[in-house]
Parts: structure tokens; sequence; C-alpha cells
């Protein structure tokens, strides 16, 4: 279980000082499907990165069960992002240089995994294998980057946008292997999107506005990404 207590964040200095998180107090249930719902400038994305532990909070306190993340210096922070968390953007962050295979076994290295290719045919990319990120589709780009952030084999795994930069098609493709990928693997998920449409895939949508949570709510019933509009 995830609990966010009080947390704020500001950037700037001074008087140009900027609040953007004021006062966030959440609870995330293990296995959860959790949508981050806001528009631009809502904080909805400084709230992934300190919940991840990507950020520092002025002030407040961030749990993973017995273990107050806030509290644990940046080694500690460092070694804990990387026993537990996963993340994908909507940037792909690729090593070109890399092909497929290793681009995932960087991901599955830092958790001793030696079976990460299991991942790999997972998100149907087994005959891609050896090809380059300059060889692969949008698509497939992405989808190396979650087969890399899931070798890891992730308690939690972070999502910021992840089809902010696919066409339609790819985007439900993309959402459809996270979606089943959680169903096999058990990890929590924590997306950040402002696609109303995704969030009805979650259990549990957090709506923000202006840096405070303006709304919980669970879906009854969530929806495939081939149910939802887009």
């Amino acid at each position: 279980m995830i609990q966010v207590k009080e947390v704020t964040k500001s950037y700037g200095t001074d008087k140009n000082r900027f609040p953007v998180l004021k006062g966030i107090s959440l609870v995330l249930k293990d296995g959860d499907f959790a949508v981050i719902l806001g528009a631009s400038g809502s904080g909805k994305s400084t709230l992934l990165h300190v919940i991840s532990g990507l950020e520092r909070p002025d002030n407040g306190q961030v749990w993973y069960g017995e273990t107050e993340l806030t509290s644990l210096s940046d080694k500690e922070l460092t070694e804990f992002r990387k026993e537990n968390t996963g993340f994908i953007f909507q940037q792909y962050y690729l090593l070109p240089q890399m092909d497929v295979d290793k681009n995932v076994k960087m991901g599955a290295d830092l958790a001793g995994n030696r079976e990460y290719r299991t991942v790999i045919e997972a998100v149907g990319l087994a005959e891609k294998l050896h090809k380059y990120p300059s060889q692969l589709s949008g698509g497939e780009q992405q989808r190396v980057s979650v087969a890399r952030a899931l070798a890891k084999n992730p308690r939690v795994l972070f999502l910021d946008e992840p089809t902010g930069a696919l066409d339609e098609e790819t985007g439900r493709q993309v959402l459809d292997y996270i979606c089943r990928l959680q169903k096999e693997y058990r990890f929590t998920i924590v997306m950040v999107t402002h696609n109303q449409n995704i969030a009805e895939m979650a259990n549990t949508v957090i709506q923000m506005n202006s840096g405070k949570i303006r709304d919980i709510y669970e879906n009854q019933v969530q929806k495939t990404a081939y149910e939802i509009g887009w």
C-alpha cells in the first residue's frame, strides 16, 4: 500500500516560488490501477514524480508499506527505486546503439532477472529481438520501454502519458499489453494522463486541478483498451 500524507511541492526561489502540490493526501492499494487525471499544469506529473521517489516533496510523507520514502537518503532512495519501481514515459528513452534484447536486458540486470525474454514475448516483440530502435515503429519502441520497465519485476509501474506520442490504434495496443501484463504479474499501476477516456480503464481515478485533488472515485466496471473512446 502507498500512502501520501499532506505533500506539498513548489518550484522556484523566494518571490518567484510557485506552489505545484498543495497538501496532497491519498492511499493506493497493492494491485491498484490508478489514473491521475487533470489538465496541463494541474500538478499530476509532479505528483507522480513525488510518489515514485523521482523528486522529493517540500513537506509531507510518502510511505510504501512500512517504508517512509521521504526519510531515505539519496543512496537509499536510488536503491529503493531500483528494487521496487518501473517507469514508462511519453518519450521512449531507448539506447539507439542497443537492440531490443539489450535495451530490455538493461532493466532486467537491475533485478538480476535472467528470464527477461518472456516479457519481450509478452509484448509481442519476440521476432524483433535484434532490431534497433531506428528499425521499429513508435508503438514497437514504446512496447520495448514497457518490457524494459517490467523486466525489473517492479512492485509499482509508473506511467507518464505513455500513449501521448502514439496514434489511436497503437495507443490501444500498448494499453492493452500493459493491462494484460498487470493481470499476469500483479503489479500496481499509477498512470498520469489528460485523457478522460483512459481513466475508464482504471479502478481508481484521482482528479486534480490547480495542485489539489478535487475528487477520487472508483470505476465499478473497468473498460478494456478497445472499449474506451479516444
